[in-house]
């Protein structure tokens, strides 16, 4: 497996190694020795989730505060832009972010260790996404950062515009979710 650090620390993307011929093709989605020796620390992922979405759907940024999330995320059939941003108050990256385009025909997988919120948009028609979770999803300590804070500046690569949930329109700005954390320690 090829593994290739970004910008934002703890942030992988993961290549697997894809045995293809006239047949179709084969390689293992997960490991658990393999991913342990790769992300230096032992994982245990505890739930699996897929997403289907249709174009132009923007999925985040969420994040859980108490029981935190990483998330092993690969695309199964067709195409987004999954991005990742830096909330863990004492990193040096801290509210930066970090995009990458993953593809069912590219078999790319993207890390994110807990402390990071999550998000995706829909490029293809429709794409079903698969993600393996390290906490239980709990709906009580789940924070949305809004997906166009002016603070952060994502750079979606769409001039569409986007479909959202109710969750998701009414999501807090970078700066009220750190006054809430001010408040609330």
């Amino acid at each position: 497996m090829k593994v290739i650090q970004t910008a934002l620390d703890g942030v992988l993307i993961l290549e697997p190694r894809v045995f293809e011929d006239e047949r179709g093709l084969f390689y293992e989605s997960y490991h658990a020795s393999r991913y342990t020796e790769v992300l230096n620390q032992p994982i245990q992922f505890v739930q699996d989730n897929h997403s289907h979405s249709v174009q132009h759907v923007l999925r985040g940024l969420h994040l859980q505060t108490r029981k935190p999330q990483g998330k092993l995320i690969q695309v199964v059939r067709g195409a987004i832009f999954d991005v990742a941003v830096d909330l863990r108050p004492k990193s040096t990256t801290y509210a930066q972010w970090f995009g990458l385009e993953l593809t069912a025909v590219s078999h790319q997988q993207l890390w994110i260790p807990s402390g990071f919120a999550h998000g995706f948009l829909t490029l293809s028609e429709t794409a079903d996404v698969h993600y393996k979770v390290t906490d239980y999803y709990d709906p009580g300590y789940e924070l949305s950062l809004r997906w166009d804070d002016p603070t952060i500046q994502i750079r979606w690569p769409t001039s569409e515009s986007v479909q959202l949930s109710d969750k998701d329109r009414d999501a807090m700005t970078l700066q009220q979710i750190m006054d809430q954390f001010a408040t609330d320690h």
